[in-house]
């Protein structure tokens, strides 16, 4: 009788035969967390193992991954007694299905230096907190990898999503053929491939992506031999261009051209600014950029890095290739875009995908794509303004995989070539300039500040409500200015301004950072 078998846990000096092996699977809902719990369960009782598999399911998507935990031991005849959650400092082997996971997984204590084997893909997925920030709120993912090499035995990581994906097949695989490859576990690979044929579904996906996970677990993958660069003209020019394609590309080494006699600390910068600023618009856009960035330039020298004109590069690039409702309905209608859908979504060629893209233009975005003096027009009649808005703001769902959905968006994403008669263009294009000519005047007498004024055009991004938000928070920064004439450290002053817009999406660090320079700015008057 069962009864009759006395239990046992691992403990100190325990011989193999009796150890229990603790594992634990932390990943998020779509990440085949549980099928990877069960392949694992599979396996080691193919190979004469009991086994147990739990689940603790997190809070939320991106508030806390479910954790699949196993336990497993050598059937001696013995019943052991199994945990039904992971415990802090007792797991010999973690897999962590997205590298933030690994992090967390190790704030809470469930790996540790003289045991733990951890495995984890090195791909990212932005936290909830992460997405939220204006700014760059990612964290260092450099810094997860320094702190799981010191918190583990041992820590195996490399980009299993993309494996997954590149197969045809979902991460659980992947995440299955590393476990398999760095022999953590005494089981066979055969016993691994067989637990994946025993699923029945989408088995020959799934033993590609655990192959070429195994292999790389173990040092033994073939490098994938290296896409050729595309040429700079198609790269660089995007659809839509009307001239031939001969003139495009005399027109693309004519610009390209300018670019290799600049400084070398710049060309690569302004490289990447011309070619987005070409693919947004056309060569001649491209002229007016590399025009601009030569202002900086002839201002900038070596002694100082030439920081102002990289600043400059990268900020006109990004100025002038603003967000507006034919830039959106451009990229939404482009080939590459339904490649990528296709394969993020898995669909398989000759499947259909319907594709439902959703749309809340207000009157302001569209007055924008009208000619200049008919959206001035509109706008300087409010009543006119707010009876048309009542008309327009409201959300539409637009079917892009039917002919009347797609050919709706063609045709707006088409009206780039009438762009520069457009009453957005001309409103983008007055505040870039006066944003560029203030921050050049600055060069003489205060370097580092222009330098600073170029950088606080990170804070304007998006598109509609989310970009009239960021240009507040522009404005407001740039307000400090008359506060802070003649300081030292008034660049100093002008980034943590900035830095305090991007961290803070309702704007209350950045009003108290104004009041204590205001305040700063008096107390010298008197």
């Amino acid at each position: 009788m069962l009864d009759a078998v006395p239990p046992f846990r691992a403990r100190p000096g325990a011989q193999d035969s009796e150890r229990v092996i603790k594992l634990a699977v932390l990943a998020v809902g779509g990440q085949g967390g549980g099928v990877l719990a069960d392949w694992i369960t599979d396996v080691a009782e193919r190979n004469g193992f009991v086994a147990q598999s739990t689940s603790v399911a997190g809070v939320a998507q991106r508030t806390g991954a479910t954790i699949y935990y196993v336990e497993m031991a050598r059937d001696t005849g013995r019943l052991p007694v199994f945990a039904l959650s992971p415990s802090q400092g007792d797991v010999d082997i973690l897999i962590a299905a997205e590298l933030m996971e690994a992090g967390r997984a190790i704030i809470r204590g469930f790996v540790t230096p003289d045991r733990t084997t951890l495995i984890a893909s090195s791909h990212r997925i932005a936290a909830v907190s992460e997405k939220i920030e204006p700014g760059d709120g990612r964290a260092s993912s450099s810094k997860v990898h320094a702190t799981a090499e010191a918190a583990s035995k041992r820590f195996i990581a490399f980009d299993m999503e993309k494996i997954a994906a590149d197969n045809g097949s979902m991460i659980s695989a992947s995440l299955l053929g590393a476990l398999a490859g760095s022999d953590a576990l005494p089981f066979t690979r055969a016993s691994y491939e067989q637990a994946i044929g025993a699923g029945g579904r989408g088995v020959k996906a799934s033993l590609a992506a655990f192959g070429a996970a195994y292999d790389r677990a173990r040092g033994t993958a073939t490098p994938a031999p290296k896409a050729a660069e595309p040429a700079i003209v198609g790269s660089a020019l995007g659809a839509g261009q009307v001239s031939g394609p001969q003139t495009l590309l005399q027109g693309w080494q004519a610009l390209a051209a300018r670019i290799d006699v600049m400084p070398a600390a710049v060309r690569d910068m302004a490289l990447r600014g011309l070619k987005k600023v070409v693919d947004y618009q056309d060569i001649a856009y491209g002229r007016e950029y590399l025009d601009r960035l030569d202002r900086a330039v002839a201002l900038d020298g070596a002694d100082r890095g030439y920081a102002l004109s990289i600043a400059a590069a990268k900020h006109l690039a990004n100025a002038m290739c603003y967000d507006d409702m034919i830039r959106v309905a451009d990229l939404k209608t482009r080939s590459t875009r339904d490649r990528r859908v296709r394969r993020e979504v898995g669909v398989k060629d000759g499947s259909i995908l319907q594709v439902t893209e959703y749309f809340h233009p207000r009157i302001e975005e569209f007055c924008g794509t009208l000619p200049a003096g008919l959206g001035r027009y509109i706008e300087n009649r409010p009543k006119l303004a707010a009876f048309l808005d009542r008309r327009i703001n409201h959300g539409r769902r637009i079917r892009t995989d039917s002919l009347a959905g797609f050919a709706a968006l063609w045709f707006i994403g088409g009206l780039r070539r009438w762009r520069r008669r457009l009453l957005r263009h001309e409103v983008e294009v007055a505040h870039l300039d006066r944003w560029y000519a203030l921050a050049l005047g600055y060069v003489p007498v205060d370097y580092a500040l222009a330098v600073e004024i170029l950088n606080c055009r990170r804070l304007i991004k998006g598109y509609s409500d989310t970009h009239v938000r960021a240009q507040s928070k522009f404005d407001r920064v740039l307000s400090a200015l008359d506060m802070l004439k003649g300081r030292e450290d008034a660049a100093d002053w002008i980034r943590r301004l900035r830095e305090m817009a991007l961290k803070d999406e309702k704007g209350d660090m950045l009003d108290g950072a104004l009041k204590t320079a205001a305040t700063l700015n008096e107390n010298e008057t008197d």
